[in-house]
């Protein structure tokens, strides 16, 4: 049978999603827990990778396995072999042809981003932090050209693994919350960075370093070096995949975030 499940994590202390020999990744873990419910190994697909850092509200991933379980023993049975900082919020049994990765439409993230002249402390690993005073309606305005298809390669990491750089954009957002800056992206696909990178260029563009308009140029170049830094994976969270309505998985929007923020 096939179970998907609905995870959150904290990014910091982990080296990101996927499973490497040393261990010490998201996957490591609750590939682990998995295994220790199944009483077989279990090997699990996510929806979207995350790097060392990045923390998710929603990560799906689906597996496979032989033995009969309830749904709750892989939420609260899975939950009590997890470290800190992960946990399975929903389990799910879905067709034989759900996947993932394959089956998502559109993924979606968030970035916050702490704007003040103090580094943060209570935040500290969960948002971004940059001290010099940011213009809102700049980035917003930038924001407007990132909208439809285009070539993002200059937002892409040079050991990006994508086959094609060409993605549609159907939401990219910025709004202030106090101190805070709240961007969001919704896209067919991210590249490596990409969002980083986004956030790295509106930083410029919101400081007056650039104009709104620099970000045309940069899609036209498509190089990745004219374009500004890889922004800190801090305030980076991956909020989840977006699924047709028939696969019948949780809906990604009620996360924390959304009620922090308001």
């Amino acid at each position: 049978m096939r179970i998907a499940l609905g995870i959150e994590y904290c990014g910091t202390g982990f080296h990101g999603w996927q499973s490497q020999a040393g261990g010490g990744t998201v996957q490591d873990a609750l590939e682990a827990a998995l295994g220790e419910v199944a009483g077989v190994p279990v090997g699990v697909l996510c929806a979207g990778r995350t790097d060392a850092g990045v923390h998710a509200t929603h990560q799906v991933a689906h597996f496979d396995v032989p033995v009969d379980r309830p749904l709750t023993a892989w939420v609260r049975g899975v939950n009590s072999h997890l470290p800190e900082g992960v946990a399975v919020r929903w389990a799910q049994l879905v067709a034989e042809d759900f996947h993932a990765r394959f089956s998502a439409r559109g993924r979606r993230y968030r970035y916050l981003l702490l704007n003040r002249p103090q580094r943060p402390g209570l935040w500290q690993g969960r948002v971004g932090w940059f001290h010099w005073p940011l213009e809102l309606e700049a980035m917003q305005e930038a924001c407007l050209r990132l909208l439809g298809e285009h070539d993002f390669s200059a937002f892409r990491a040079a050991n990006c693994q994508a086959k094609s750089p060409v993605k549609h954009m159907s939401r990219a957002e910025v709004r202030q919350c106090g101190n805070m800056f709240v961007f969001d992206f919704e896209a067919s696909a991210f590249l490596h960075h990409m969002v980083r990178n986004l956030v790295g260029t509106l930083v410029y563009i919101g400081k007056g370093t650039q104009q709104p308009d620099w970000i045309e140029a940069l899609l036209q170049t498509k190089d990745r070096k004219l374009a500004a830094p890889t922004f800190s994976p801090d305030g980076l969270y991956f909020r989840g995949p977006v699924y047709e309505p028939h696969w019948g998985l949780p809906d990604p929007n009620d996360d924390f975030l959304d009620g922090m923020l308001k």
